[in-house]
């Protein structure tokens, strides 16, 4: 497998696809050859047919884990292997329609308010004020923030660049922040615990996810806000409150880093607005069905 692995690897790097990707890639063709007990070689198609079988129907695992174990095998199998197989093309998770969760400003308040540490909070307050995901924000460098044009530029998903508005309140926190680290590279570098106190180094590399989703967790739980929020919620959250307060469609899908407006248009199922707008015809619908029946006239 090992040369295999190398080949697989070096055929996503040429096709540009993220360290991350690479990562749930290649985890999920090894699970196909663990499942198959076989060299990848001797993997048949009807194998590959009975693992997906056996993902959907015994494992029941969610849609975003079949689709990437099937951009995984379709990869490795067409790509590095040179097969095309009609059970390939055939594959295809069930589609689900799921709106996220979505916080209201005051809840956003509440939670980033209950950060401990400075790092996680300017970083956590960063990724809301900026509609950010969540290695944008933690991989935030320092040469990334335009303070002429109060834009920040955010390497995004699959290469694509964008620049997006920098409000002055977090310029300001940055700033502050960059004063008690001085990091020559990273806005936002990973703190070292020593016994009970924490300490940044001059080299230290960025926040990681993990540490970044801990301190989330930490805070929704302390906060007491009760809604199953995590790091992304705060992305979309700030995509909804935008479009509450009237800014275009076409403007946060720009921000967002959003290549289809459908993406984008999914928050306007979210904001409060709409559904404010929608409760007086709903109430008069509602009005006759729900009124009192009069009493019918007893027989005599």
């Amino acid at each position: 497998m090992q040369p295999l692995r190398q080949r697989f690897i070096e055929d996503m790097r040429l096709a540009g696809l993220s360290a991350r990707t690479q990562e749930a890639y290649v985890h999920a063709v090894a699970k196909l050859v663990t499942w198959a007990g076989k060299p990848p070689l001797k993997i048949s198609e009807d194998d590959v047919r009975r693992h997906f079988l056996y993902l959907t129907c015994e494992q029941q695992v969610a849609r975003g884990t079949a689709t990437i174990a099937l951009c995984a095998v379709k990869r490795f199998f067409e790509t590095t292997l040179g097969r095309t197989w009609t059970t390939l093309a055939l594959t295809r998770p069930a589609p689900e329609t799921k709106l996220p969760v979505v916080l209201s400003r005051e809840e956003v308040a509440a939670i980033l308010a209950t950060v401990r540490m400075p790092i996680y909070r300017a970083c956590l307050s960063t990724i809301y004020a900026c509609g950010l995901r969540l290695m944008e924000g933690a991989r935030l460098q320092v040469g990334d923030i335009d303070a002429s044009r109060m834009a920040v530029h955010v390497r995004g998903k699959g290469n694509h660049d964008r620049a997006v508005p920098l409000p002055e309140p977090i310029l300001a926190m940055l700033r502050e922040l960059w004063r008690t680290h001085r990091s020559p590279k990273w806005l936002f570098p990973a703190p070292t615990r020593h016994g009970t106190s924490w300490s940044i180094a001059h080299d230290a590399g960025p926040l990681t996810r993990s540490s970044l989703q801990s301190a989330f967790r930490r805070a929704l739980v302390k906060s007491g806000v009760a809604k199953a929020a995590h790091v992304h919620t705060l992305r979309h959250s700030w995509a909804t409150h935008l479009l509450e307060d009237g800014v275009p469609l076409r403007a946060i899908q720009s921000y967002l880093g959003h290549s289809s407006p459908r993406t984008t248009a999914l928050y306007t199922h979210l904001t409060t607005r709409v559904h404010d707008a929608a409760w007086g015809p709903i109430n008069a619908l509602a009005e006759r069905i729900a009124s009192p029946v009069p009493d019918e006239p007893s027989e005599r």
